[in-house]
């Protein structure tokens, strides 16, 4: 067996299913392999959406997605879902390549990328957007280096990792008893669960039970943990009322009689209003970056007037931004069960006031009938489609902002959105992995300026044989950064020419319809969930509603707002 047999036989013994990937360079071993494994590819049209792709389906099934290709292309197109697993906690493995060509690299052979005079250097962008990376040199080593990047990316704070493969040992025989020894792969992936202290469990408990107004604030590390259980237990057990982050939507239902929405800048201000009435705090999973503070407002957080308690399975986010009473070191869902076996408390507060914070979800233009759609109505259309069985993928730009505040979410794990780094075009990549790796339904929603840089996806679904219905919210402009402008046409390069999506669906192999009034909008969501194949919906919307201006939280307008 040569190593990139043995390569593919311990993806195989992890439980792969998939990887997603585009062939070139040493690679190629590996493709070479994988019609003979159980292991199945899905090659999009190119390793940015491949990223992608792992990234969320690590981040969907808490299994590190694979992402495998060629290292130049690895580290420039396949950085971006590399950023958005790293920043957002994202298990995810990447086997790529350096292109060292044998005894050339010391001559600069073409696409070299393993540092040498003359090419470029891999591992330092490795560096840059890895938790940890390997370059073995060697049969077993290589193998040992894919365990530990297995192991290293669901260990604690979950992210990507990578192993650079070298260009001979990809090729050569791995020895039968190699010293020292490469042991079986479940064994070396194994992991375990950290717990916090029961002295940081009782400190809280107490602070908890004390409180006549406790608040959570549940943030993607619920997600990572898988806890939702959790977190509902404690919720109620406390009688606190649970508002999230950004990309902790949808860890707890929208629905639920103790939510109170989503804080931050363009959160909602029912949300926001609640955590600062709040006396004391229990932040999971969150780290509270400026978009979820409020970029620092004084009256938002209050460490000298409120108990905060932070549970993280990061040390150092413990207390980052704000002075912390008790830190929970560990997973969410240990911390979390901890609190909900050790104690509880009731109040007069929390239902009532949770019940007042959700009427954020809602407001008069959203049941607007004008032509053409106000955004907000069109999240109402797509709300009404979204059930316990549906996944939401959101891309960034204005569109996530309407989503975020008017996409009342029914249940858990039902909405993502890319707020890791944030970058443009997730959703559509994102969507298609979800569809894999899930039952359900999935929408991915995009501003027509995210959706045409992977609108390629759609393609890919096609291939693969799953639905999508994918949304864009068509203003034919950068909306966002059109909408920043202080005069008339002081930003360059922010209008598009107006292309026809649903025809480009079509040439896809998909269908395409294209509508301008909310009822046009609430058939199509439903025809194309019904649909067996993807569907591009291409809605078009009112561009002079001004998000920020609607939705701008009055606690970041009073420190100026707009942090861009």
């Amino acid at each position: 067996m040569n190593t990139s047999e043995r390569l593919v036989e311990t993806l195989e013994n992890l439980g792969v299913e998939r990887v997603f990937g585009y062939p070139g360079g040493r690679v190629i071993e590996l493709f070479d392999r994988l019609p003979e494994s159980s292991v199945d590819l899905v090659r999009p049209r190119d390793e940015r959406e491949a990223s992608v792709m792992a990234e969320m389906h690590g981040r969907l099934t808490g299994d590190p997605g694979v992402l495998v290709g060629q290292g130049p292309w690895i580290g420039s197109l396949g950085v971006i879902g590399q950023m958005e697993a790293r920043l957002g906690s994202s298990p995810m493995v990447v086997v790529t390549e350096a292109s060292e060509r044998g005894d050339y690299s010391t001559v600069a052979p073409y696409q070299q990328s393993r540092g040498d005079y003359g090419g470029v250097e891999l591992p330092k962008i490795l560096d840059a957007v890895t938790k940890e990376h390997w370059c073995p040199r060697t049969p077993p080593e290589t193998v040992r280096s894919l365990q530990l990047a297995f192991k290293h990316a669901v260990a604690g704070r979950p992210g990507p990792t990578a192993v650079v493969l070298d260009g001979n040992a990809v090729t050569e025989e791995m020895p039968d008893d190699p010293i020292p020894p490469v042991w079986d792969d479940a064994a070396q992936t194994r992991t375990w669960s950290a717990a916090p202290t029961p002295r940081d469990v009782a400190a809280a408990v107490e602070a908890l039970e004390s409180a006549d107004r406790p608040v959570v604030v549940a943030g993607n590390g619920v997600h990572a943990a898988g806890a939702y259980d959790e977190l509902r237990t404690v919720a109620e057990r406390y009688d606190a009322i649970v508002v999230t982050s950004y990309l902790g939507k949808s860890t707890f239902p929208e629905t639920h009689r103790l939510a109170g929405g989503v804080v931050g800048s363009f959160g909602h201000e029912g949300a926001n209003r609640v955590v600062s009435e709040g006396d004391a705090l229990l932040v999971v999973g969150c780290r509270l970056n400026p978009m979820d503070t409020n970029w620092g407002a004084p009256d938002f957080v209050r460490p000298a007037e409120q108990t905060i308690v932070h549970a993280d399975v990061d040390a150092r986010n413990a207390g980052w931004v704000y002075p912390a009473d008790v830190g929970l070191i560990g997973d969410a869902a240990e911390s979390l069960r901890e609190l909900a076996e050790a104690g509880a408390a009731s109040n007069d507060w929390a239902e009532s006031r949770a019940a007042t914070a959700r009427e954020s979800f809602d407001a008069p233009e959203c049941e607007s009938a004008a032509t053409p759609m106000l955004p907000q109505r069109a999240v109402k259309e797509i709300e009404r489609v979204v059930d316990a069985d549906t996944v939401v993928t959101a891309d960034s730009g204005n569109n996530r902002f309407w989503l975020l505040n008017y996409l009342q979410t029914p249940a858990v794990r039902t909405y993502f959105g890319s707020g890791g780094v944030g970058g443009m075009g997730w959703a559509n990549p994102a969507a298609v992995s979800a569809a894999l790796a899930t039952e359900k339904d999935v929408l991915a929603v995009a501003g027509d300026g995210g959706f045409a840089m992977t609108m390629t996806s759609v393609e890919t679904a096609v291939e693969q044989g799953v639905a999508p219905t994918f949304v864009v919210l068509n203003d034919t402009s950068l909306g966002m950064v059109r909408q920043m402008q202080r005069g008339p046409d002081d930003i360059a390069g922010v209008e598009f020419h107006d292309t026809d999506f649903a025809r480009v669906a079509e040439a896809f192999g998909a269908e395409g319809v294209r509508v301008e009034s909310p009822d046009e909008l609430g058939d199509a969501l439903r025809d194309g969930k019904a649909s067996a194949t993807p569907t591009v919906v291409d809605a078009r919307i009112d561009r002079d509603e001004d998000m920020a201006e609607t939705l701008q939280s009055s606690f970041y307008a009073s420190v100026g707002g707009l942090h861009e």
